[in-house]
């Protein structure tokens, strides 16, 4: 006989259901996103199986829609203010994915906007870090059929991984570094999927007065394999520099690749930079915004660390006005520049002109 007097594990339950939708998203299956009495099955064509797909449309009686987001409706020609929808009905995988994220693609014949249950479908898809190309159906009234599939209300997924920014540190531990000496890594861990996120302090700055801070993401291409393609691998070891020139600091670490957009969604973008588009063009096509970064694990990471005054290294306003937002101080900002190449010219003038990065365009203009 139970004892309904002793303690039960007790869980942040919108927190389980985000984390819980998020990864049957990733694994190519279906999620139910509900909002009163209706409800929504949706997939991701990034990473459905074709298989899948077609069960998808047999189950929904091949009434199911495509939902193209504002960026990628506009590179197809759409006039929209918004994401839109078109149906799918009789599209094959292939031909629904050429049409989500494909250069090339035709405009489809019929779109409708699309309502605010199947927009918050893409807000589902950027914390899974999949391509927002999502497919959809309404099964308020077959939702039976889709009875063992993971479900979350809509309202669950608005500010859930701001909600989620909780960190606590696991350890702190000295490694001394090429030039600049011993640094000690913080390690936190918090956020969606519990992610590990690492502060490396420089020197021994006084966290009780104003900290020279450098905010960066990760880069595979540039910090570790020293791709040409971009400033990140410079501007990692060059911000360490300024930090200790400054006579102490904190580099904050941010498991955020491809602006926020991930690994996947980053390199099909390349492929479509070798075709001659810009990198806020690229990410256009697949439907991703020019920006998809957070700075709540940053703010948080801050406080755990005791800094709420901050001189920041950056040339991204963003950055500092996610700092602010979250309630940290920013005193003062300098740039962080790396080496201009042949391959990474464009992208520093795309970053200039088109995401409002504070460069100066006459040293670029120069280095040609």
């Amino acid at each position: 006989m139970s004892n309904s007097s002793q303690p039960t594990f007790q869980f942040p339950t919108a927190a389980i259901e985000v984390e819980r939708a998020v990864a049957e998203l990733r694994y190519g299956r279906p999620v139910l996103l509900a909002e009163g009495s209706r409800k929504l099955a949706v997939v991701a064509l990034d990473c459905v199986a074709p298989s899948l797909y077609d069960q998808f449309a047999a189950v929904t009686e091949d009434r199911h829609s495509l939902l193209l987001t504002a960026p990628r409706a506009a590179r197809l020609g759409i006039a929209a203010d918004s994401d839109v929808i078109t149906p799918l009905a009789g599209l094959a995988f292939d031909d629904a994915s050429r049409l989500a994220y494909a250069l090339g693609a035709e405009k489809p014949a019929i779109w409708q906007p699309a309502d605010d249950l199947a927009i918050q479908s893409t807000e589902l898809a950027r914390l899974a870090l999949l391509l927002p190309a999502m497919v959809l159906a309404d099964v308020t009234e077959i939702a039976d059929r889709f009875a063992g599939c993971c479900e979350i209300a809509a309202s669950r997924l608005k500010g859930a991984d701001v909600a989620r920014q909780r960190f606590e540190k696991v350890v702190r531990t000295r490694v001394p570094l090429k030039d600049l000496g011993d640094a000690d890594f913080v390690v936190f861990r918090g956020g969606l999927a519990q992610k590990d996120q690492v502060a490396i302090v420089v020197g021994k700055p006084d966290m009780s007065k104003t900290v020279p801070i450098r905010i960066h993401s990760s880069c595979i291409t540039g910090d570790l394999c020293g791709s040409l393609k971009c400033d990140c691998g410079d501007q990692l070891r060059n911000g360490l520099a300024l930090l200790k020139q400054a006579g102490g600091g904190v580099l904050l670490y941010l498991d955020q690749e491809g602006r926020g957009t991930g690994i996947g969604a980053k390199m099909r973008a390349y492929g479509y930079q070798h075709l001659g588009l810009d990198t806020i063009d690229a990410d256009a096509e697949l439907g991703l915004a020019e920006e998809h970064r957070r700075y709540e694990a940053a703010v948080a990471m801050l406080r755990q660390l005791g800094i709420s005054k901050v001189a920041v290294y950056t040339n991204n306003p963003t950055k500092i006005a996610g700092l602010e937002l979250g309630g940290i101080e920013v005193e003062a900002r300098s740039p962080v520049t790396g080496r201009v190449t042949a391959e990474n010219q464009n992208y520093l003038r795309t970053k200039t002109l088109r995401a409002g990065h504070m460069l100066d365009l006459e040293t670029l203009v120069a280095a040609e």
